[in-house]
């Protein structure tokens, strides 16, 4: 049997070599994104998801955790932290899953199969239970809000230029905060 090291690179590297964009977080391999589509015919067709995804040290024995970056509008999603509930990962993981499975299988089912009855985002689920129709509208209304495949790009660079603000930024975010002096 390899090692999870071993086992980790070359999942990660299959992912690679697929369709999907792949992005490392950090220098070692156990952080990353990855640019995910929504399944054709369905509500979430259109948007572009970007998949934040850590191995833990025990992959993969141990599941891989996986969140949302940009928002989705989804009973199983939890729309703050993007933290999925899907038991395939959570619980039944099995070590002959890869990560090519997660994004070609169990994103898509998710996303095609919500379980209102199980939720993270309770008032997605009371939507869908309620009035299916309305809440396929919330979905693409989230989809054409947070998931345009412009987004996803914008995502990382929104990230990088917060953490560095130029001397101009800071200045003028200064008086902006200020305001103006009382006559």
């Amino acid at each position: 049997m390899s090692s999870p090291s071993k086992r980790r690179e070359m999942d990660l590297m299959k992912l690679m070599m697929t369709d999907y964009k792949v992005e490392m977080i950090n220098d070692g391999m156990q952080e990353f994104n990855v640019e995910f589509h929504g399944p054709k015919e369905s509500p979430y067709q259109g948007g572009v998801w970007r998949i934040r995804v850590e191995l833990p040290d025990a992959y993969p024995y141990k599941s891989p955790s996986i969140g949302f970056v940009n928002k989705i509008y989804h009973p199983n999603v939890d729309e703050m932290s993007g933290s999925v509930c899907l038991d395939v990962i959570n619980q039944t993981w099995s070590p002959m899953f890869d990560l090519v499975n997660v994004f070609e299988v169990f994103l898509p089912q998710l996303l095609l199969y919500p379980n209102p009855s199980d939720p993270l985002n309770g008032e997605a689920a009371a939507l869908m239970m309620r009035d299916r129709n309305a809440y396929e509208q919330r979905v693409k209304e989230y989809c054409e809000k947070y998931a345009k495949p412009d987004d996803v790009g914008a995502l990382q660079e929104e990230k990088s230029s917060d953490e560095e603000l130029s001397e101009d930024e800071y200045a003028s975010s200064d008086e902006e905060v200020a305001g103006k002096a009382d006559p």
